[in-house]
């Protein structure tokens, strides 16, 4: 007889971090087949295969319209939210009363202090749950909360950019090597599929082919997060996020100054203990840089670095593919987590 599998739903499987999603918790050998659900509007009536073909087969994925009844009689263990920040603020709260731990793809949860939280604008109908809940989420970056992450209620995924920024800058940060008056500057570009599915102006095919473009500077909703995992004060970071031609994929170039000459093996000693042990976190070293395609469809962060040589200037290069680690992968690394599977199951 097999073991019993753990249940899990997903809301939002239809735009394109979601269905992401929706194919990795599909083949994870620990889990039986999610339950898809939709709310209003969003693909009601509508099976997933409905809106990507490519799952269709033998199997139906049907979508289910959302109500709180449903979920405790098909066992629902875990709920993953790919919604708008404004749903999952107020769907968070009534999950986990009713027994239901939950990982958050959205930016609802992840800030801890009000003036970084305040460019959502959020305004909750019960102010101090929502603050309680504030305080309570967890980073879901296991990088640097595993331990947290095993046994959250609520792990709020972080976002694509800060993600491949936290993962670069946080183990120089927490060594004392930067020189943090000099300030950090993050240069990060990504692959359309980070704006969501939903068409913009800004996003159809027209305006984004064979075009290069700068956006939200001085206003990115990673900011916030980029300065709270890495332990930066606002003053001392520049992140100015860009819009690349390509469908998927983040390079950050981060640009730090330091505070005394170091040599290439201390720079890659300090990313080697840091992450000693992580799985999904390559270091490639001096002088090897990372490129989109490499870690593009995989769960991996891949960081490297080239340091001038008067030694006190390094420039470090971070890649991700923002549907993966920066999303839906990074959300079942999560998972993993929470339950104490290998990190790397379904991935």
């Amino acid at each position: 007889m097999s073991a019993v599998k753990l249940r899990t739903a997903v809301m939002g499987a239809t735009g394109y971090a979601g269905f992401e999603l929706a194919k990795l918790l599909l083949r994870h050998p620990k889990l039986a087949t999610p339950l898809f659900l939709s709310r209003g509007g969003e693909a009601a009536g509508h099976s997933l295969e409905s809106h990507y073909p490519e799952i269709g087969g033998a199997e139906s994925y049907p979508q289910e319209p959302f109500s709180w009844e449903l979920l405790k009689p098909r066992g629902i263990d875990v709920l993953f939210l790919a919604t708008p920040h404004e749903l999952s603020r107020e769907l968070v709260p009534e999950a986990l009363a009713r027994g239901v731990r939950i990982v958050d793809l959205s930016g609802a949860w992840r800030l801890k202090q009000d003036a970084n939280r305040a460019v959502y604008g959020f305004e909750d109908q019960d102010a101090a749950k929502a603050a309680e809940l504030d305080r309570t989420a967890v980073y879901g970056l296991p990088e640097l909360h595993r331990a947290e992450i095993r046994d959250a209620k609520l792990v709020a995924n972080p976002g694509c950019y800060a993600t491949s920024v936290i993962v670069a800058l946080a183990p120089l940060v927490r060594s004392g090597l930067v020189d943090r008056e000099r300030g950090v500057v993050c240069d990060c570009k990504s692959g359309v599929s980070g704006a969501g599915k939903k068409p913009t102006a800004k996003t159809h095919f027209v305006e984004v082919a064979d075009n290069f473009s700068a956006y939200s500077v001085f206003g990115h909703r990673h900011t916030g997060e980029i300065l709270e995992q890495a332990g930066l004060d606002a003053g001392e970071l520049i992140f100015t996020p860009h819009l690349l031609p390509i469908p998927r994929g983040i390079l950050s170039t981060i640009y730090i100054g330091l505070k005394k000459p170091a040599t290439p093996s201390e720079i890659e000693a300090v990313f080697s203990e840091f992450y000693d042990g992580a799985q999904w976190v390559r270091i490639y070293g001096h002088g090897k840089l990372p490129q989109i395609q490499y870690s593009l469809r995989t769960n991996y962060c891949d960081v490297g670095f080239q340091l001038a040589p008067d030694g006190k200037r390094v420039i470090v290069v971070s890649c991700l593919d923002n549907l993966m680690k920066g999303a839906a992968g990074q959300a079942l690394q999560n998972l993993n987590v929470m339950f104490g599977w290998s990190e790397k199951e379904g991935l």
